[in-house]
């Protein structure tokens, strides 16, 4: 009985000891980091690409209006 209760009480304070505590300050450190928002080289970043998304977006509808001028039936084409 004493050792089965040995085997189970070991790998328990090693997690304790080892484990949790750095489980435990990588948690806390990754909500202080999504508490603190976005990073300035995030921010220019996303401006980046919304400024890219923004300029597709401009090619699409051009293209759709070249297609819309030179084939107008190519909406109802699957």
């Amino acid at each position: 009985m004493g050792d089965v209760i040995g085997i189970i009480v070991a790998p328990i304070i090693i997690f304790m000891i080892f484990v949790a505590p750095i489980w435990l300050i990588m948690h806390y450190r990754s909500k202080r980091q999504l508490s603190q928002g976005l990073s300035e080289t995030e921010i220019a970043e996303l401006n980046k690409l919304a400024h890219k998304a923004e300029v597709l977006g401009e090619r699409v509808k051009t293209l759709e209006a070249i297609l819309d001028a030179e084939a107008p039936e190519w909406r109802n084409k699957a």
